[in-house]
């Protein structure tokens, strides 16, 4: 693991405030210079349950979660049964001195005495900052920035029992190791998935934003919401799934660059609105963020189990691209290429997430968006003769795309086969035209193919491949295991659909062993590099039991 990392993992029940700790830490660790992870974890309902919010911080990038626990905050005693067994050597419990808790291991705070109930996840947060070493100010002016403008009245309390738990905690003897001060502070955001989403959709010009809340999604519909009047954004939650994808479909034919979001259950409903988008050469990007199914499910864990379901999704046959961002930062520029690719190749492009990235917190530095172009629908040229063509023939494929009323020609368009000025047909000939023109823009999205990132020591004796949000794990398991004296190398696709051979088949040959690390139970993506380039990945290392790849977890697995 990362030498001068420390995981922090607050647990509690739902209700108890412990994601309010948790963001009010995490930012108050950020504006410190300090790189973090998060990892939520949380069950289906309202309030109960066991939640934990956990954040692996440190001097140096943090790529993945840790299973060990080294300070362990317990909002309720069922969270001292469960995670007390994970605390690593030197780890900590910050527990309630009226529990029945002890030893040596254990911080008893009276919390009853320090301040009103209302004012405990203060004061934990408060005995947290104390522990790590943080300066007392910059949580002050987390938490004054979370609830100032809520209750403007209660700041001097929250200030009041904040300090009065940084004045405890110092005054124990308890040995816990600090965070190493930072000088020159970097300027870095903290920003989780689908807020990368959000902000790059919106970089890139999208105007109509459309979904039916399912969970991980939905915190992308309330990011753009929320700068919707600031850009000149519609965002509009449907009735459901099947109107949520016409509304995009629609808005994107009349020239709005248009996007969807929604989980595996949603865009089950989907799957009509897609083929639609793809016969009517419409543009769209559709977010998937994956969660455990079949149906229901695992409605709040993390599952990389749908890529076989987006890759085939929409009856017959039509061109689509599949991106899948390892990091937040690929989550901003992933979704910018989408929505240009989506509107240059007039199809659909999907990015597919999961509960763990879309949730994920992470220290990012401020994305450079000076000189980003953004979307132009439509075409501005002139027809070169009458009647309009909106599907003419063409060497690549690409027909001009005139917009509706924007021009003096008639834009028709047809989800039955259509001959070139749109209107139906069954002419086989032309059907069989038309087919060939739609199937080229998958040779051109070829060709723009986003390829893996290898690193590591060339020929490796072992070389992991992974997609999406594993890439951080398998980045830190590979440094682990050539620490360990091995010769590693990774693979990580951040596009997995088109598939370009050329771009990685050498690494696979050239490895010893090839392990794929993915979180499903049949090795999906191992699947789909075996169909497109022949070359088997026997061995594996999956999980699917709701939880995130962690390195500790890839570590075993090959151990055993």
């Amino acid at each position: 693991m990362v030498s001068n990392s420390i995981n922090i993992v607050i647990g509690g029940e739902a209700g108890q405030g412990l994601v309010t700790i948790g963001q009010l830490l995490a930012k108050g660790l950020v504006r410190n210079g300090y790189f973090i992870a998060v990892t939520q974890g949380y069950q289906s309902r309202i309030r109960g349950g066991h939640n934990t919010f956990a954040i692996r911080t440190g001097t140096d990038p943090i790529l993945a979660p840790q299973e060990s626990i080294d300070l362990l905050i317990a909002l309720d005693e069922q969270t001292v049964s469960l995670h007390q067994p994970e605390l690593s050597r030197g780890g900590l419990m910050v527990v309630d001195r009226d529990w029945k808790v002890k030893g040596p291991a254990c911080l008893e705070v009276p919390f009853k005495e320090l301040a009103a109930e209302k004012f405990v996840n203060i004061l934990a947060l408060g005995v947290i900052g104390a522990l790590l070493g943080l300066p007392e100010e910059g949580l002050v002016s987390a938490v004054e920035d979370f609830f100032g403008h809520k209750a403007p009245s209660s700041s001097e309390e929250n200030h009041r029992a904040l300090k009065t738990a940084y004045q405890w905690t110092e005054g124990r003897t308890t040995v816990f190791p600090k965070l190493p001060p930072i000088s020159n502070l970097p300027r870095r955001l903290m920003m989780n998935g689908n807020e990368a989403v959000a902000l790059g959709a919106l970089s890139a010009g999208l105007k109509f934003f459309s979904f039916y809340p399912m969970t991980p999604s939905t915190s992308i519909a309330l990011s753009l919401a929320a700068r919707a009047k600031t850009m000149g954004l519609i965002v509009e939650q449907a009735e459901d799934e099947i109107a949520a994808v016409n509304m995009a479909i629609g808005a994107s034919f009349v020239g709005a660059p248009s996007m969807v979001a929604t989980s595996g259950g949603g865009f089950a409903l989907m799957g009509e609105g897609v083929s639609l988008a793809g016969m009517t050469e419409t543009p769209l990007v559709i977010i998937v963020a994956q969660r455990p199914g079949p149906a229901t499910g695992l409605p709040t864990r993390t599952e990389q189990g749908d890529l076989e379901f987006i890759l085939h999704a929409g009856h017959g046959e039509f061109p689509r691209a599949v991106f899948t961002p390892g990091t937040v930062e690929e989550c901003f520029l992933l979704t910018r290429k989408a929505l240009e690719l989506a509107e240059s190749f007039q199809t659909p492009i999907f990015l597919l997430t999961d509960q763990f990235l879309a949730d994920s917190y992470r220290a990012v530095n401020p994305f450079d968006v000076k000189g980003l172009s953004w979307i132009h629908p439509g075409y501005e040229g002139t027809p070169s003769s009458t009647p309009y063509l909106r599907y003419a023939f063409t060497e690549n494929g690409l027909s001009p795309r005139f917009l509706p009323g924007k021009t003096e020609n008639l834009v028709v368009a047809d989800s039955d086969e259509h001959t070139e000025d749109g209107h139906l047909t069954e002419d086989l000939s032309v059907r069989e035209q038309m087919m060939e023109k739609r199937l080229k823009k998958l040779e051109a999205l070829t060709r723009q193919g986003v390829p893996p990132e290898f690193t590591g020591d060339e020929g490796p004796e072992l070389l992991l491949v992974t997609w999406g949000s594993t890439k951080g794990s398998v980045l830190e398991a590979a440094s682990i295991l050539k620490l360990q004296g091995k010769r590693v190398g990774a693979l990580c696709f951040s596009q997995v659909w088109p598939l370009v051979p050329e771009q990685f088949i050498d690494y696979l040959e050239g490895a010893e062993e090839v392990i794929g690390v993915e979180g499903n139970a049949l090795g999906q993506f191992s699947r789909l590099l075996r169909r497109e380039t022949g070359f088997p990945i026997t061995k594996k290392v999956l999980r699917y039991d709701g939880l995130p790849i962690t390195p500790e977890y890839i570590l075993k697995q090959l151990a055993g």
